[in-house]
């Protein structure tokens, strides 16, 4: 009895998996072009994730990852309690939310603005230019603010200077060092940003703008109430990416503008990986520090996905 149960429960699984690979005979063409990208995947993202294991071991260079010894959660006992770990850490954070609370409305705020120029011409030299900055390195951007910001020959100065006032030592000055970071990362993205939500806009329905101006809606009525609600989807979806990167500072960006006087509240943990890691040599620290900082950015993708899942009826799974 107990074989026939098998036999029929088999082959009742195959009756539901059978239109599957029916389907996916049928499309194995299409499903052909994923190998390309399955490839990318496994060969340069989860194959060096074999590395992890250098966060738990002492590696040494001459014995190689396997040979070097297991040594637990010591790099990790050493991250927390270590004495500059927190500090990094707080920076690393507050840069972070000061980016995202300045830096997440902005492209929304300029694709709203762009969507409601009626001047074509206008409105393509407008976005052409907001999008040049996003092709520029950080080593240029940072070199023109550097220079624009100079109290010697910068710009800013010289109309502080002319108006009667010190001049400010912008780069040089901790309490201005984060306003700068986050200007300049605002100003830098704000126009690549906008692109998704300008293709969301795009894609709503005309006549509902129609319909609306029929019935005497303003123009910010017609914002309010169509244009914002058509794109909260990808708003929700973008907010959930830009959790994942709460813990993730821009190495290349703050690497550039750092300097000795304002360490103490630009060190991150990107460049105090930089400095564990490379220039002192202690590679399983500096892997355990970025496997903290991995684990913590995940977490804050599934935790925001599960509140915006609770929320609103948008998520990404």
């Amino acid at each position: 009895m107990a074989n026939i149960k098998q036999a029929r429960n088999k082959k009742s699984l195959i009756k539901k998996e059978h239109p599957t690979l029916k389907l996916m005979y049928k499309h194995r063409m299409l499903l052909s072009m994923l190998i390309p990208v399955i490839l990318y995947f496994f060969i340069f993202k989860y194959g060096p994730m074999y590395g992890i294991i250098m966060a738990f071991k002492d590696y040494y260079p001459v014995k190689g990852l396997a040979a070097s010894e297991w040594v637990g959660l010591k790099h990790f006992d050493t991250l927390f309690n270590g004495l500059y770990f927190m500090p990094v850490l707080k920076n690393t954070i507050l840069i972070s939310l000061y980016g995202m609370f300045w830096g997440f409305p902005a492209p929304i705020i300029l694709a709203i603005i762009l969507n409601e120029i009626r001047n074509k011409k206008f409105k393509k030299i407008t976005q052409t230019i907001s999008y040049l900055p996003h092709f520029l390195s950080w080593v240029i951007v940072a070199g023109v603010f550097i220079e624009f910001l100079s109290p010697s020959r910068g710009f800013v100065n010289f109309i502080i200077t002319s108006l009667g006032f010190e001049p400010i030592y912008f780069v040089t000055e901790p309490a201005w060092f984060r306003t700068i970071l986050v200007g300049t990362s605002v100003w830098k993205g704000i126009g690549w940003g906008s692109i998704i939500y300008l293709a969301a806009i795009s894609g709503i329905d005309p006549q509902l703008y129609e319909v609306a101006e029929i019935d005497g809606a303003s123009r910010l009525r017609k914002i309010w109430n169509i244009t914002i609600p058509a794109i909260v989807p990808v708003i929700v979806i973008m907010l959930i990416f830009s959790s994942g990167k709460i813990i993730d500072d821009n190495f290349q960006q703050i690497y550039n503008f750092l300097n000795p006087r304002v360490l103490r509240v630009g060190d991150v943990i990107e460049t105090y990986t930089y400095e564990q890691g490379l220039k002192n040599m202690q590679y399983s620290y500096a892997t355990a520090v970025g496997l903290f900082k991995n684990v913590i950015s995940f977490s804050m993708v599934l935790i925001t996905n599960y509140i915006a899942k609770r929320t609103t009826e948008y998520a990404l799974w």
